[in-house]
């Protein structure tokens, strides 16, 4: 079998010619000897892009139809109707209903012939690899004529099926590993049929003809946060164009070292933790001198948590995302930045400058800003500080030296100088990976704010300052450090003003703010980057079910609902304890869980609930709306090692969690499988979901959902369940609903909350 595809893009307002062109020439094309397909597929958010899709039984039919008048006729017909075609390579072709039929996914690789022989083995071994994956057909390995350029033109059952695999972290060891050199300039596009008997098809408006670029949702910054958020897309199926007007990727110029652990369950369920624990260095605790004496100390290597405090520079950190980006077909467009835009009902038209100084205009459903402390979108939604932008009188200075000391590896420092009670010196060294490295913040001299004339300096860094010298930093040490401290080998340093404040809301429209355009702090803590990564975590999940159309009317308020209240106390711990020594408070463990992110909850969200019949039920467990915590010990059938409750729950989509013990009875356990199958239902899919049983408890006869052994206990213990419950747990990790015992009306009711009349 030979299958051909040929890609053009009508001219402003010829769609509906196109159509007209293909229906002719499709009735001669069926009758051609050897013919066993042909089709027009239609870009589901480009209008104006079309990809003839044929299938000849063989090289001698496919000659006679290239060759013949059949093609002329239609090549004639369409020529003066379109465009040349333009760049596109990954694919996902699908029938209108896009429910239950087969789908087809078109990976496009360049393949210098020097590599041939290369990719040639690693193909053969992604073959051998994608052979046992759910839902994975079969495919086909096809070269354009004369050209390096080959397609990978794969069939699977269903969409759901598809998106699930490439939604799992594991998808790019079995498909990018071999070949991942070859797949770093693909995107998807999502394509119908265009045009058959009977198809509804209508062309674009006037407004849409002058638009060069469209897709899903634009996210403008590719920082830590703009780059989350396109991950979670990604890996959702939706897609998304990252822009960022750095022309390159930042090198060591940042603030931002510590990756915290709730950051870090984050990259786990991402499918990056591996990659960022070999870059980086482990922080296992702090230490604080007031004055030089020792005040503080504490060991932040916790039993109770899953990873400790991980020191990575923020530089690492986008080059670990951008790379899981590229596993996933998109690339960030570097030396684009964001001019204007507009926003109607339904989407948002922005201009963006691009490298070569042109400008193209894009067509997104919604747009992200996550551009950052001097953000364009911040400026252009006319967002505002609310009680205005604070700023820090104090310039401040960081800098990358080798410091010779007596100090304990791996800990965080922490040097105070207070004069009658007042603080008025400090000094930040955190570990970097490499012997005796470190990253020191501290006051700037004096000299420095006397080159700014006294007047304000925006926040950031500072590119009209010199640099600070190794002398500086070697008198901030002999001020604070212990005595004899010596610092050498100055690899960079910078001058910076902290300014504070958050925006007055993070949605305005179809347009919002994540990161730094939404809320600026000073790098106490180690905040602004994790808060950031938390805002995109938070936010994707629900732009992606809005993109899909299962997004219920409230869903999207929910994120400035949720992440606001977040920032607002962040900002104002992280903006106390700049100058103060607030690390006297009685329980350091609870302050130290909170920082990491830990006990981060949603519970006044009404986007969470929960419908008990007792007061004291599920007392111990999770709330609604807190971190759903990890499980250990869970056995399931056929599986010869203990699992987590994180195997079960990492992905993309909602993880119901029904309970049962011994306590239960027949007819509870009876109707799980009917439950489940109606959540499936009225979630079109994004629900999957696990029974679990206590060791007493025979094992029903279901076919689904899966049942999982609580063996040791684990999950009654953590989640206060006796009897019958359920837990519904959201794709960001927190608790979105929980009932004891089972109340199937109260999730029902719940999920509507969610997924409005997803069907």
């Amino acid at each position: 079998m030979i299958r051909t595809m040929v890609r053009m893009r009508a001219r402003p307002g010829c769609e509906p010619a196109v159509t007209a062109a293909w229906r002719t020439a499709a009735g001669r094309i069926a009758g051609l000897a050897g013919n066993l397909r042909q089709e027009l597929l239609l870009d589901a958010t480009d209008p104006r892009v079309f990809v003839v899709v044929t299938e000849w039984a063989d090289e001698s039919a496919l000659h006679d139809y290239e060759n013949g008048a059949v093609a002329a006729r239609f090549a004639g017909a369409v020529r003066p109707l379109v465009e040349p075609p333009g760049p596109g390579s990954y694919r996902v072709m699908r029938d209108p209903d896009g429910t239950g039929s087969a789908i087809f996914v078109d990976v496009e690789v360049i393949v210098p012939a020097a590599r041939l022989a290369e990719f040639e083995r690693g193909y053969a071994e992604v073959l051998t690899r994608m052979a046992g994956i759910p839902g994975y057909v079969r495919e086909d390995l096809l070269r354009e004529p004369d050209s390096d350029v080959f397609h990978i033109f794969a069939e699977w059952n269903s969409e759901a099926e598809f998106y699930r695999w490439i939604g799992d972290p594991a998808h790019a060891e079995q498909e990018a590993g071999p070949i991942a050199p070859f797949l770093l300039d693909f995107r998807r596009r999502l394509f119908h049929v265009a045009a058959e008997s009977g198809s509804t098809w209508a062309p674009s408006t006037g407004r849409e003809a002058d638009v060069d670029r469209t897709t899903d949702v634009l996210v403008v910054g590719a920082g830590p946060t703009g780059l989350t958020a396109a991950v979670e897309l990604a890996r959702r199926g939706i897609e998304c164009r990252v822009i960022d007007k750095l022309a390159t990727p930042p090198g060591q110029a940042d603030k931002a070292i510590g990756v915290h652990c709730r950051t870090m369950e984050l990259w786990e369920d991402q499918g990056i933790v591996r990659e960022a624990m070999d870059a980086g260095i482990w922080l296992t605790g702090n230490m604080v001198f007031v004055n030089g004496v020792e005040t503080h100390r504490m060991s932040w290597e916790l039993p109770e948590l899953p990873y400790a405090h991980l020191g990575l520079p923020q530089y690492e950190t986008e080059r670990i995302l951008t790379e899981r980006l590229a596993t996933l077909g998109v690339r960030p467009q570097r030396g684009a930045e964001l001019v204007e835009f507009t926003q109607d009902d339904d989407g948002v038209l922005a201009t963006v400058a691009t490298a070569d100084g042109g400008r193209e205009t894009v067509r997104a459903k919604y747009l992200v800003g996550c551009d950052g402390a001097h953000s364009r979108v911040r400026e252009l939604l006319g967002l505002t500080f609310t009680g205005g932008l604070g700023r820090f009188p104090q310039l401040f200075m960081l800098g990358d030296v080798d410091v010779d000391w007596d100090m304990p590896d791996g800990h965080l420092l922490r040097f105070l100088h207070e004069t009658d009670g007042r603080m008025d010196g400090m000094l930040v060294c955190v570990p970097l990976r490499g012997e005796a490295r470190y990253r020191i913040a501290t006051l700037a001299p004096p000299r420095f704010f006397a080159q700014t004339g006294g007047q304000d300096a925006p926040p950031g860094f500072s590119e009209e300052l010199a640099a600070p010298t190794l002398a500086d930093v070697q008198a901030a040490l002999d001020h604070l450090a212990p005595p004899g401290t010596r610092a050498s080998n100055l690899r960079w340093s910078s001058v910076f003003r902290i300014s504070h404040g958050i925006v007055d809301r993070y949605r305005d429209g179809r347009v919002f703010v994540a990161g730094d355009a939404a809320h600026l702090h000073p790098p106490a803590g180690g905040q602004g980057m994790n808060t950031g990564i938390q805002d995109a975590w938070n936010l994707a999940w629900k732009l992606a079910l809005a993109v899909r159309g299962l997004a219920a009317p409230g869903l999207l308020d929910s994120y400035e609902t949720e992440r606001r209240p977040e920032g607002e106390e962040i900002v104002g711990r992280a903006v106390r304890m700049a100058f103060t020594d607030e690390l006297d408070r009685e329980d350091l463990k609870r302050q130290f869980l909170q920082e990491m992110s830990m006990l981060l909850s949603y519970a006044d969200s009404p986007l969470v609930g929960e419908c008990l019949t007792d007061p004291d039920a599920l007392r111990t467990g999770p709330r609604p709306g807190d971190r759903a915590p990890d499980v250990a010990g869970l056995r399931r059938q056929g599986v010869g090692h203990p699992l987590r409750l994180r195997d079960l729950t990492r992905g993309t989509r909602h993880t119901l969690l029904v309970y049962a013990d011994g306590s239960a009875d027949e007819a509870a356990l009876a109707t799980v499988e009917k439950l489940y199958a109606e959540v499936r239902g009225q979630t079109a899919g994004e629900v999957d979901g696990y029974l679990l049983l206590s060791p007493d408890v025979p094992a029903p006869r279901l076919l689904a959902p899966p049942v999982v052994r609580d063996d040791d206990g684990g999950f009654r213990a953590t989640y206060g369940v006796t009897g019958t419950a359920l837990y519904l747990i959201r794709p960001d990790g927190h608790v979105g609903f929980r009932s004891q015992p089972i109340d199937a009306d109260a999730l029902r009711k719940h999920l509507h909350l969610v997924f409005g009349g997803a069907k």
